[in-house]
Parts: structure tokens; C-alpha cells; sequence
């Protein structure tokens, strides 16, 4: 909380974004709320009028690419079927059940090991690895306080916007080394898969690297602010053709779209889609930044 407090005051912008988050500042348009938050974080004006930087076509999204079927597909239970009928239920990581409220959930119906999710925002993951230990209270604070703010509000990410908070509980899972699983998140543009994005122990501050690769697998050594590159090229996954081909069917017609997605062994799983990379809110490189926005015609 103290840690919280310093870089509220250090840096104001993140104390607008934890109010905004309660829905306490909707009231400003979403264009002047953006080039405020974007001045705070990026250290730049945002251009909205001939945006260039792939950070600045992202905000440029966020107002006017705007389709009602977005909402399905960044609700974290409604795009199962969605991509059951789109795919087929073999991409899909099993799910155990849907609750409106942490109090409805019976544990004693779930594995050992399970993932507990909220369907309306990112980041709100909780890993129960074994539930004898499990820390119930913990994980019902956690979940009401991710109940308490709006994606949307926050970072005026509008397919959030109406995607109604719920909790899943979704299998653990893990690849053949039995550790964390590697994150494949496939950045396509205007329909066509171009770079992959590779996370690496996720749910470890001091190991999470994150790395890009073009669609023959190249390194492409693009840096971005906050997390570090691997000292070594990530293996090309045995299936990379089957994640590039099925990335582009999910965003067909879609002028930018990150589709992610999980490997263990030779089946692929579903992470989720997201349409504002990072919020297009963390800072490339110069090269980054243009390499992106190139790629990311409007």
C-alpha cells in the first residue's frame, strides 16, 4: 500500500487511472481522457488527428473501431463459444463452472489445481496449485477488488465496457517442462498474422521476459519499457503454422487484434484476444514504435 501510495504521488497519472477504474471520471470524453493518461504514461502528446506510433493508432482504436461483437470476444466465458463454433471446443482450455459472486463458488467440486478468472478485465488471475493450502479469503478480497473497477473506465478499452463481471474457474495448466506455460500472443494487422510476442514465466517479476519473432521466426529484438528480453532465442514451436493460421481466422476483417494462445506438446489452447495491446499504454523503442505503427494501417 505505502509502495502504491509513492508512485501515486511520484506520478499522478496513475492516481487518475485508480479513480477512473471506479467509474468516478466517465463523465470526461473518452478523446481528452486518453491524451490526458497518454501524456502522463508515454511523456508525449497524443496525436488522435494523423496518429503515426503504433501507441498512438492504438488510442485512435479505442475511438473508432468500435464493433458490438468486440465485447463477446474479450469477455473471458462468453468467447468459449464463440470460439468453439469458430474453431472447435479442442482449443479450449476446460472450463469447471461460471459464478456472479465469489460466495457462490462450492469449492469442493473443483480440482486440486484450478485457475480462478473474472470475465471483464485482464490481469485478475488466481492460481490454486493445491486447495488444501489455498488462502479462500485472500483470493474473495482479490476478486472483489477487481469486481470494483472497469477495464473500460480505466483505459477507455470500450469493448469492456458491457462485458458483465463473473468468475470462472478454468483447468491449471502446465507444458512438458511442468513449470509455467509459455505465452504466444500473435499480433495480426489488417487481418494477417505478422509478429509473435513470447512470455516466459509470467507469474515471476524477477524471470518474465518477453520477446518478438516475425512470422518466420526472426528475432526481431524490439524493446519495450518495464520488461526485458531473454539472453537466449526462444525454440520456434513444432506448430507455429497452425497458431499463425488460426490467429488470422479469428481476426479476419479486423484491422488489429492480438490473439493468444498456449502450447503443450502438440495441442493449442486458447488464451484470449485482446484489442489494444498493452493498452498501446507501455512505451516502445523508437524502432518499436515504428515498426508497429507501420504495420498497423487505419
Amino acid at each position: 500500500m505505502i509502495q502504491k501510495l509513492k508512485e501515486m504521488l511520484g506520478r499522478p497519472v496513475y492516481f487518475i487511472t485508480s479513480i477512473a477504474s471506479r467509474g468516478w471520471l466517465d463523465w470526461v470524453p473518452d478523446a481528452i481522457y486518453l491524451k490526458i493518461i497518454y501524456r502522463g504514461l508515454m511523456g508525449d502528446s497524443l496525436n488522435l488527428e494523423n496518429p503515426q506510433k503504433y501507441s498512438e493508432k492504438v488510442q485512435w482504436l479505442k475511438l473508432h473501431d468500435r464493433k458490438p461483437e468486440y465485447s463477446v470476444m474479450v469477455d473471458k466465458y462468453a468467447v468459449q463459444k464463440y470460439i468453439a463454433d469458430k474453431l472447435g471446443e479442442q482449443y479450449l482450455i476446460p472450463c469447471y463452472g461460471v459464478w456472479e459472486h465469489f460466495e457462490d463458488i462450492d469449492f469442493d467440486t473443483l480440482p486440486n489445481e484450478f485457475v480462478l478468472k473474472c470475465t471483464h478485465d485482464s490481469g485478475s488471475v488466481i492460481i490454486c496449485k493445491d486447495k488444501a493450502s489455498f488462502d479462500k479469503e485472500a483470493a474473495r478480497k482479490r476478486i472483489k477488488k477487481a469486481y470494483g473497477r472497469s477495464f473500460y473506465s480505466a483505459y477507455r478499452e470500450w469493448p469492456y465496457k458491457n462485458v458483465k463481471p463473473r468468475i470462472i474457474a478454468e483447468k491449471f495448466m502446465v507444458d512438458e517442462s511442468g513449470n509455467d506455460l509459455k505465452d504466444y500472443k500473435v499480433m495480426c494487422f489488417g487481418g494477417r498474422a505478422e509478429l509473435i510476442k513470447v512470455h516466459q514465466n509470467r507469474f515471476n517479476d524477477d524471470r518474465h521476459t518477453q520477446d518478438f519473432y516475425d512470422r518466420n521466426w526472426n528475432n526481431m529484438h524490439i524493446v519495450q519499457k518495464t520488461l526485458n528480453r531473454a539472453d537466449w532465442d526462444v525454440e520456434r514451436p513444432k506448430n507455429l503454422e497452425e497458431l499463425l493460421r488460426l490467429s488470422e481466422v479469428l481476426a479476419k476483417d479486423m484491422k488489429h487484434a492480438r490473439i493468444d494462445w498456449y502450447v503443450i506438446g502438440e495441442a493449442i489452447y486458447f488464451g484470449e484476444i485482446t484489442f489494444y495491446s498493452s493498452s498501446g499504454l507501455i512505451p516502445f523503442d523508437e524502432r518499436g514504435e515504428k515498426l508497429l505503427g507501420d504495420l498497423l494501417q487505419l
